[in-house]
């Protein structure tokens, strides 16, 4: 699911009923600074749900925000190369992988057990979206940098960027090029989807993570539903 109100509240009342292994808490698109982060990241976690926040642009003090809140895996947008790869590695992992500065006060809470050092630098997953041509040129040696965990295809934005129509056969073949490159590199694929059913086709092409509705479509659909019954 992804998450674009501001609100602990409404995560917490979705997940009480409907489970979710992962939320994506966007602070990119979404109404959400990282003023919210603690309260996001504690709602979806205590309900079992992995809290993953998208970042607005690969910036380190960005990436630090959502780690010292909890999260249990960062989403850089527009990763074009493998320099931009590298360089959120190095964002998100404590020396000697990288530079994160420590000072995780208020992160545990979002991880069970005691031992959030090593369950930080080990168990936080490094996600970076492939969203352009130059992305997906690049994604063999972006999907081949040691501590990328998972890449996320944004359907949307890459069918803008390439200029293409989404959904048409030049943006399913670059979509399918993701894919392959992160079975070859034995890491993790997601994707954006517009609904259950786009995801289970999506799970059926190879896809680990999908997203099946967002809070704002929920609600949006939900009441559009109930009116229309009730004007039948």
């Amino acid at each position: 699911m992804k998450h674009s109100l501001p609100s602990a509240a409404l995560a917490k009342t979705i997940l009480r009923e409907s489970f979710f292994s992962w939320v994506l808490i966007d602070a990119e698109h979404g109404l959400i600074t990282d003023r919210y982060y603690y309260e996001l990241c504690n709602a979806i976690a205590s309900s079992n749900s992995s809290p993953i926040i998208r970042v607005p642009a690969a910036e380190e003090w960005m990436i630090k925000r959502t780690l010292d809140a909890g999260a249990h895996g960062i989403v850089v947008p527009m990763c074009h190369s493998v320099t931009a790869a590298l360089n959120t590695v190095k964002y998100i992992k404590y020396p000697p992988l990288g530079i994160r500065g420590y000072g995780p006060m208020f992160a545990s809470h979002a991880f069970p057990g005691s031992n959030y050092d090593e369950d930080s630098q080990c168990g936080v997953s490094v996600i970076v979206q492939i969203e352009s041509r130059a992305g997906v040129e690049n994604v063999e040696e972006i999907a081949a940098v040691d501590g990328v965990d998972v890449l996320f295809v944004g359907p949307f934005d890459l069918a803008k960027q390439m200029g293409v129509q989404r959904g048409g056969e030049e943006h399913e073949a670059a979509i399918r090029r993701v894919v392959e490159a992160a079975r070859g590199a034995g890491k993790k694929v997601a994707i954006f989807c517009t609904d259950g059913e786009d995801a289970r086709k999506r799970v059926q092409q190879g896809f680990d993570m999908v997203s099946v509705a967002t809070d704002v479509g929920v609600v949006k659909s939900g009441m559009l539903n109930e009116l229309k019954r009730a004007r039948e």
